[in-house]
């Protein structure tokens, strides 16, 4: 197993955040953390790569309690995408994916043939292998998204973990993120709005609503007319895709309070 969270909780400003979560997350599974704002999925997160630490339960990871584990120890294994990353600085995109190395490095140490075969690679799994030498703020906002995920790349993790890292794309972007974060022989975890990405790009679903876990499996299992309703309030039938028979959900506007 991956990640395992067990009755694990977190409040902040005397708000309880996150409540009695648990889950399991198998080695090489891709798992879509959904649920309405304000669930608990970004703080769920930041406790999985211990940002922030649960007030109650325990994480571990590979079966080690991640509070036994140091700060380098989860960073040289765990990467993490954020929503829309931002610098002032002038950097290209390989001074950006460079920084992925950090964690395997020491302060001082020189860049080596190791890391630049690292970087090359990083930057080819993302179709960005002749872009370089480019300025990170010359690039669209999906090439930038590509370019984080080389950067977590860079840092050979084994877990990845995405906060939204789609929200603010065209869905063409969309796509070519999850289909990229799909391919990937990684375990990740990733936090998503759109109900029918997560149907269709993750093996397993975890739904959140305030703080608390309603459902966890296989998105065909998961996303039902009942769970949607409880949910998120919303009608709508459940279909199949052309995409290895995922579900395809088709939301209802005609009485938008009526139960299914």
């Amino acid at each position: 197993m991956s990640f395992s969270v067990r009755d694990v909780s977190w409040s902040a400003g005397g708000k309880l955040i996150l409540d009695a979560v648990g889950l399991d997350v198998p080695e090489g599974a891709t798992l879509g953390l959904i649920g309405p704002n304000g669930s608990g999925k970004s703080s769920l997160l930041k406790l999985l790569c211990r940002l922030r630490q649960p007030q109650g339960g325990v994480v571990t990871l590979g079966g080690d309690d991640l509070a036994s584990l140091t700060r380098l120890a989860i960073a040289q294994r765990v990467a993490v995408v954020e929503q829309q990353a931002a610098t002032l600085e002038e950097l290209t995109v390989r001074e950006v994916v460079a920084l992925g190395r950090t964690p395997h490095r020491g302060r001082f140490s020189p860049w080596t043939a190791a890391d630049e075969a690292i970087l090359r690679r990083a930057l080819d799994q993302v179709d960005l292998g002749g872009r370089g030498d480019q300025s990170w703020h010359t690039l669209s906002g999906g090439e930038r998204q590509r370019v984080q995920i080389a950067r977590a790349l860079a840092q050979e993790p084994r877990e990845l973990l995405l906060d939204e890292p789609t929200n603010h794309l065209d869905i063409q972007h969309q796509i070519e993120i999850l289909a990229l974060v799909e391919r990937l022989p990684l375990t990740s975890i990733v936090a998503l709005h759109d109900l029918n990405l997560a149907a269709a790009f993750c093996d397993l679903v975890l739904v959140l609503k305030a703080g608390r876990v309603v459902a966890a499996g296989p998105p065909a299992a998961v996303l039902t007319q009942g769970l949607l309703w409880e949910v998120f309030g919303v009608r709508a039938q459940i279909g199949r895709s052309t995409r290895a028979g995922r579900p395809h959900i088709q939301f209802l506007y005609d009485d938008p309070v009526r139960r299914p």
